[in-house]
């Protein structure tokens, strides 16, 4: 069942040749895994099955689904890897090797202790550091690596319920805390939120289930009104003759929901994007004639208007967002976007290794992960001063905390954490820039290296080759980035020092 589901959707995108090696994998996963059971009691060469298929629902390509098939055989099985190269080829066991890392890493039950605290005083990330660094050195040596892992995650989520409450409550907890976090930073919002509402019915059990009393009624009466909506929305746009190539609606994902409704005590009337419409359209131009027209027949909330397009978030998501007093004045979210934006905002990164990997754009794929080649390239000259309660605070940062967007003088978008100074603005720039920062002029106005920046300010950093990184610096730096080559010019400082003497 599950090995013709995965040859059904392979069919679709590979060629003869490649679904004879796939079939080849399939075999060979078979006879490795043997009769080995999982906690549930099925054969355990189900699960990779089942993984994989999820990547080819995203078209992925040969190599990823080779390896996926064959992601637990290292780990769980005699085989070797001088075999699997034999059969399959450098790359996938490449591949595989970077999944068994991960697999490894694991976090103690005692640093997610749901039932002694509050939700508001769960412990973030401080004790994860070591994990998500290793994750990231993976991801930056191959993004595939974690397609697979988030695969295998989303599988293991789905087949949670034969498992011990104890497990059952780290495993959730690793995937709310570290693996969707992950997944939005990589743009890949379709299986971030599919991770997240996995775990967290298993996490916040009593908060799951009033959230979908508080929720259900409210969205089920959402949804009849935007039918009416959409229908009078259709006729707006044949009238002015924008070609529409999709319209519907979409309720907002459960843990999504859940930590919006904190922001406002639980009120859910004020959440507007509770069922949001969702509208796609050819080109960029006809989004924003779409807009124009929407405004034209309601009026907008001030505030509520977000151009994606213009100035896409840090993981790569675009469209036009708007919120309007709609029909009988109720408060409506429309979403506006192209097919690739909307590829984009399901699935992220991954949109660019859709099947051909070997054809993949050097600079497509990889531009988006410049973030992970600068972490890489840190790690290897990090010092042994850096904590792990310094390195837990800068991934934090960098990876799962608001984001601000701030211009250079030409115009080009930086993207940094909520509380970034003009110090990482520098580093972000370029190393030597970072290094030499003596000033900043800020929206015109000279200010100094230390100061905090703001959504949308404009910075031109000023270098001077005597100026010099000094350990003052960490006070005001956020960046893993930043952090990482003050340190290393602060170490390289002391052997000097230790050398003349």
């Amino acid at each position: 069942m599950e090995e013709e589901k995965l040859l059904g959707l392979l069919s679709k995108y590979f060629n003869d040749r490649e679904i004879k090696e796939v079939k080849k994998a399939i075999f060979f996963a078979k006879k490795s895994h043997g009769k080995i059971k999982r906690a549930s009691g099925e054969n355990f060469y189900l699960h990779p099955l089942r993984s994989t298929s999820k990547l080819a629902r995203i078209r992925m390509g040969k190599d990823t689904i080779i390896a996926a098939l064959l992601h637990d055989i290292l780990e769980d099985t005699d085989t070797i890897s001088i075999e699997v190269e034999k059969r399959f080829g450098k790359d996938v066991l490449k591949l595989i090797k970077g999944v068994t890392k991960l697999s490894k890493v694991r976090l103690k039950t005692s640093w997610f202790p749901f039932r002694k605290v509050k939700v508001e005083q769960i412990p973030i990330f401080e004790r994860q550091s070591e994990t998500l660094k290793k994750m990231l050195l993976a991801m930056a040596e191959d993004v595939r690596v974690i397609f697979i892992k988030l695969a295998d995650k989303i599988d293991n989520m789905e087949t949670l319920g034969s498992l011990s409450k104890e497990k059952q409550e780290r495993i959730a907890s690793e995937v709310l805390e570290i693996y969707a976090p992950i997944a939005n930073r990589l743009g890949m919002g379709k299986w971030k939120g599919t991770l997240e509402d996995l775990a967290f019915p298993y996490v916040y059990p009593e908060e799951y289930k009033k959230l979908q009393e508080l929720a259900i009624p409210k969205i089920k009466e959402r949804e009849k009104y935007l039918k009416i909506v959409i229908k009078e929305l259709k006729l707006m746009f044949k009238g002015n003759n924008i070609k529409v190539l999709g319209i519907d609606y979409r309720a907002k994902k459960w843990y999504s929901l859940f930590l919006k409704l904190k922001k406002y005590d639980m009120n859910i009337n004020k959440i507007y994007d509770l069922v949001a419409v969702r509208i796609i359209l050819p080109d960029i131009e006809n989004c924003y004639s779409a807009l124009g027209i929407i405004h034209s027949k309601w009026k907008p909330l001030i505030g509520r208007i977000k151009d994606y397009i213009a100035l896409p978030k840090p993981n790569g998501y675009r469209s036009l967002h708007t919120t309007v007093f709609c029909i009988d004045g109720k408060i409506t979210e429309f979403q506006i976007r192209t097919p690739a934006m909307h590829q984009q905002a399901e699935l992220g990164i991954a949109a660019h290794w859709i099947y051909d990997e070997k054809k993949v754009s050097k600079n497509n794929g990889n531009e988006k992960i410049r973030w992970l080649e600068e972490f890489a390239k840190i790690q290897k000259d990090s010092t042994s001063t850096t904590t792990t309660k310094d390195l837990a605070n800068t991934f934090k940062l960098d990876l799962f905390s608001d984001r601000i967007f701030v211009f250079t003088p030409q115009g080009d978008v930086r993207d940094l954490p909520l509380g970034a100074s003009a110090i990482d603005f520098a580093y972000s720039i370029h190393t030597d820039i970072g290094n030499h920062c003596a000033g900043a002029k800020i929206n015109g106005k000279l200010q100094s290296i230390k100061t905090i920046l703001k959504n949308g300010d404009v910075i031109e950093i000023t270098t001077n080759k005597k100026t010099k990184p000094s350990r003052d610096w960490l006070n005001f730096a956020k960046t893993q980035i930043a952090r990482g080559h003050i340190r290393k010019y602060a170490k390289r400082s002391i052997l000097r020092i230790n050398f003349r003497s």
